[in-house]
């Protein structure tokens, strides 16, 4: 359970730093689950489809995109643009050149579902006061050395939009150390208390993209941001209504991650439009 001033430094500035949130065994075991799964995988029986969070790529690149659309009851792989040549081939071994794995590690690896569905992120719920938790979505993020792709400004309220849109956090938990030369996260501080003025959905005229954002993001100073490092093993609490972004890593180290997204769902709506849906393979399970 967070303290009194903990959930009091998270009200004020939209996120909270947790060190030691995971043990080092905990950390161990997402590490070989990481190294079993991309072992095992079979380029035949997955697309290559490229991650960018660059707005007029996104929306190029999900168009017809439907491994990507179709990801959030699987795991399934995602690259990065740097890893290619013209020709489309890679240029560097494939564990280094997967941008990130998602949508349901949380419920289909035994490892990520440990950690996930933990007493102590059920507690941490429990403090937001969410009632009824439900786990979203969960990204293995690689941050790869030398081409880990920047993250632009954005709130995660953009891409899995609620009403009241205070209706999702994210947890974010460092498997490596993080720091800013190798792509921590940057917030603004105080951001969360804005709007959300741009979203990322599901387009519902068939003729165009299958995807595509509407409205414009808020600006904010670029100074207003700040970099949040973070040791192995600690856990970063997100508003979804707070902005951040990550640098491209230009480092020789890597910067894996694991993160995922809890919902409330007594007295909240999950919109319709948002480009994650439940399906009834995997609907949002409860924490």
């Amino acid at each position: 359970m967070l303290t009194p001033s903990q959930l009091r430094q998270f009200e004020d500035d939209g996120y909270l730093v947790l060190p030691e949130f995971l043990s080092d065994e905990e950390v161990a075991s997402l590490e070989a689950a990481r190294a079993r799964i991309v072992d095992g995988l079979d380029p035949a029986e997955h697309r290559i489809s490229i991650f960018t969070t660059l707005e007029d790529r996104q929306v190029d690149l999900r168009a017809k995109d439907d491994y990507f659309l179709e990801s959030g009851d699987k795991v399934r792989f995602f690259w990065e643009e740097g890893a290619f040549n013209t020709a489309g081939e890679l240029t560097v071994d494939r564990s280094l050149a997967i941008n990130k794995i998602g949508h349901a590690l949380h419920w289909l690896v035994p490892e990520f579902r440990a950690v996930t569905f933990s007493d102590k992120v059920r507690a941490l719920c429990r403090s937001l006061r969410f009632s009824a938790p439900a786990v979203a979505q969960s990204m293995y993020i690689f941050k790869q050395p030398g081409i880990g792709g920047e993250v632009t400004p954005h709130q995660d309220a953009t891409f899995l939009y609620t009403e009241p849109p205070s209706a999702i956090a994210g947890l974010w938990m460092a498997l490596e150390d993080a720091d800013v030369e190798n792509g921590c996260l940057w917030f603004a501080p105080g951001s969360h208390k804005g709007p959300v003025t741009r979203r990322f959905v599901r387009n519902p005229d068939p003729a165009g993209p299958r995807l595509l954002f509407r409205g414009q993001q808020q600006e904010v100073d670029p100074e207003a941001f700040v970099p949040v490092p973070v040791k192995r093993g600690g856990c970063v609490l997100i508003s979804g209504l707070v902005q951040h972004r990550s640098s491209a890593n230009t480092s020789a180290r890597s910067r894996h991650i694991y993160t995922f997204h809890v919902v409330e769902t007594d007295g909240a709506e999950y919109s319709e439009e948002n480009w994650l849906q439940p399906t009834a393979q995997l609907p949002f399970p409860k924490l």
